[in-house]
């Protein structure tokens, strides 16, 4: 795979919608680049970092450089608040490699 990356976002059984929108079963999704989802505090929001990115605008799906290299990739949905739902709603880890 080579640069610029496009990621589609998916979700069943949850709407998405933008930051800021408190409404049941609901969220947005933040892309997690290269970190396991277990080292987050998932009780607060969740920081904005090259690692963690957000799309609080209810995007799903983005385009970005990578570095070179192996990385994973996984979703984690959050609320309002940017507080991931309890339990927490992530998709699988998937792995690609950029050129």
């Amino acid at each position: 795979m080579s640069n610029p990356v496009t990621i589609v976002f998916g979700l069943e059984g949850m709407g998405v919608a933008p930051a800021g929108t408190d409404a049941d079963n609901t969220g947005h999704h933040h892309l997690l680049i290269d970190t396991d989802p277990s080292t987050l505090d998932t009780d607060s929001g969740l920081p904005a970092t090259d690692q963690v990115v957000h799309f609080g605008g209810g995007q799903t799906q983005v385009t970005k450089d990578l570095p070179a290299g192996t990385h994973t990739l996984q979703l984690l949905l959050g609320d309002w608040s940017h507080v991931p739902h309890n339990p927490p709603v992530v998709s699988e880890a998937i792995t690609i490699t950029v050129d």
